[in-house]
């Protein structure tokens, strides 16, 4: 069987790591099995994708496609483009994607168009917010793939509403997980944990980058105030996201609490999420890893894609408005986690147990 990995964004790269060491675990006790990796170059910032390849021994891709940035039809658009010459010059038996990016959609749709089968990895997610790209990259993704392979049962029950057939849905775990777990004993404290004189317990983690939260520059720095004043004497790690530093400048926020900080590579970011008093974003895999490292999040969308983070995990979706998160937040402080809990399968084997199946079709 031979495999062409797609892997086009930060959370793709933390995704296909496992599925990488899965193939070859099975290569070395004999299986017939290869895999070609595509590196389709959405996210192109070192920090934002080399990174992740070196410290999670991802071997160098295949091949890098170097589509790079664009409007949201632009970038899908290149890679399609650029993938379907990739898949002519080096044809195989199944296209594996992973998550919701554009390069998970644009890869499905070309692999399907010439007759290759498609796996999906977290496949069935939905967040029912139809504004989001992700939700569409989801939606179209999964309405061509062969396999899918589910985080969760209500991805699961998601995929059967859509009229998918029980055999092709696969409710595996979670590969994301595979990740944390394989590299917990490896996490080490980023080059300013003295500088800013951290400590277990003593600091936030604040991630913000999706469009509701950071494109308009007033209501982004009012979010930043408000958060900065919400959290007393406890210092918040931002680590900024290119986008969201462009749209903020050089603009003096005088700012108490949050420190400003380049993006951080897995290693580091674990660490500080592991060892953090909470965490406050707007991404929806992160809530899956404060939710098994039992670290508090809020979440700042009106929905998720995850909602096993929020019923068995630390996970509280807050909205986007500072009022309540500081509500939310406040709550948190006077009482503690309502919930606590590790969901159904995410005990770090997903990934062998996605190549078991697929060595069986």
């Amino acid at each position: 069987m031979k495999i062409t990995i797609i892997a086009g964004a930060r959370p793709n790269f933390i995704k296909i790591a496992p599925i990488i060491k899965a193939i070859e675990k099975r290569q070395s006790e004999g299986a017939v099995i290869s895999f070609r990796l595509v590196h389709t170059g959405q996210h192109y910032d070192k920090n934002l994708s080399d990174t992740f390849f070196e410290e999670l021994n991802i071997p160098h891709p295949n091949a890098n496609l170097e589509v790079k940035s664009g409007s949201q039809s632009e970038q899908t658009g290149a890679i399609m483009i650029a993938f379907e010459k990739e898949l002519l010059q080096n044809p195989c038996d199944l296209v594996l994607v992973v998550g919701d990016v554009n390069s998970t959609m644009a890869c499905a749709i070309v692999a399907k168009k010439m007759n290759v089968k498609v796996a999906h990895v977290e496949a069935g997610i939905r967040s029912g917010d139809m504004t989001m790209p992700e939700e569409i990259n989801r939606m179209v993704t999964d309405s061509i793939t062969d396999y899918f392979f589910t985080t969760s049962t209500s991805a699961s029950d998601n995929l059967l509403k859509n009229g998918i057939e029980t055999p092709n849905i696969q409710f595996v775990g979670n590969v994301m997980i595979d990740t944390l777990y394989q590299n917990l004993d490896r996490i080490f404290a980023p080059n300013f944990w003295k500088e800013f004189d951290l400590e277990a317990g003593n600091y936030i983690i604040l991630t913000l980058h999706r469009p509701s939260n950071v494109d308009e520059e007033k209501s982004l720095i009012d979010l930043l105030k408000g958060i900065d004043k919400m959290v007393g004497d406890k210092k918040i790690i931002f680590p900024i996201h290119p986008r969201t530093k462009a749209i903020l400048g050089e603009t003096n926020l005088n700012l108490k609490n949050i420190l400003f900080v380049e993006p951080q590579g897995y290693l580091n970011f674990m660490y500080l999420i592991k060892n953090s008093f909470a965490v406050v974003t707007d991404s929806g895999g992160i809530s899956e890893e404060t939710t098994v490292l039992g670290i508090p999040c809020f979440t700042m969308r009106t929905t998720t894609e995850r909602p096993e983070t929020i019923e068995i995990g630390t996970n509280t979706l807050v909205g986007t408005s500072i009022e309540n998160l500081t509500l939310e937040f406040t709550k948190f402080l006077k009482i503690g986690l309502s919930k606590k809990g590790i969901p159904e399968l995410w005990d770090g084997k997903a990934s062998e147990r996605i190549i078991d199946i697929l060595l069986k079709k």
